[in-house]
């Protein structure tokens, strides 16, 4: 079992940053890819970022690349996104999830997650 919690979630004005952490407790955390994921209001969860085990490989959604970036220090057993050049589409609850099998980018291949953190970015 892995738990996940993050934090760093909150209100910033068009166009900031925030550094969202996720802590997993466990100490089976480097050997889990880690994603985040996010869910605006009335839409379904989607996909945001991800990082391999070891964290030398990463993927992104288009709608992040290039503002937002994933690392993890599995000493701390943590992930972090950076998210810079927030905007309003931004908006949402932001999930971490940690999968244990090669995963790629939807909810179900995911097996942990946390409970979320909001984010909103008003104009």
């Amino acid at each position: 079992q892995v738990q996940l919690v993050e934090s760093g979630g909150g209100s910033v004005q068009a166009g900031g940053s925030l550094r969202l952490s996720c802590t997993a407790s466990g100490r089976t955390f480097s050997s889990y890819t880690m994603g985040w994921f996010r869910q605006a209001p009335g839409k379904e969860r989607e996909f945001a970022a991800r990082i391999s085990r070891s964290g030398g490989v990463t993927y992104y959604a288009d709608s992040v690349k290039g503002r937002f970036t994933i690392s993890r220090d599995n000493a701390k057993n943590t992930v972090y996104l950076q998210m810079n050049s927030l905007n309003v589409e931004d908006t949402a609850v932001y999930y971490c999830a940690a999968g244990s099998r090669p995963i790629g980018t939807r909810t179900y291949e995911y097996d942990y997650w946390g409970q979320g953190t909001q984010v909103t970015v008003s104009s």
